[in-house]
């Protein structure tokens, strides 16, 4: 015979409990959000007012190329 000890109700104090004061969650200046898609043309448009493709290749020049042997997509092949 077994008997079940979980509890299916909760109280009105575990139903409305604020799990931040629980958590550490430092305080930092970032946004919570990204908002990522209205960014990327700002980030896109900057970089291209600095040359910045060009700039990247040019310091680049002369070192020996890198390749990265990746395999299959799947594990299977």
């Amino acid at each position: 015979m077994s008997t079940d000890t979980t509890s299916k109700d909760t109280t009105s104090e575990e139903a409305g409990r604020d799990y931040r004061d629980t958590l550490f969650l430092p305080k930092t200046d970032f946004p919570m959000k990204a908002g990522l898609p209205a960014r990327e043309p700002e980030w896109l448009a900057r970089w291209e007012k600095l040359d910045l493709y060009r700039r990247l290749r040019e310091s680049a020049k002369g070192r020996e190329t890198f390749i990265l042997h990746d395999g299959p997509p799947y594990a299977n092949g």
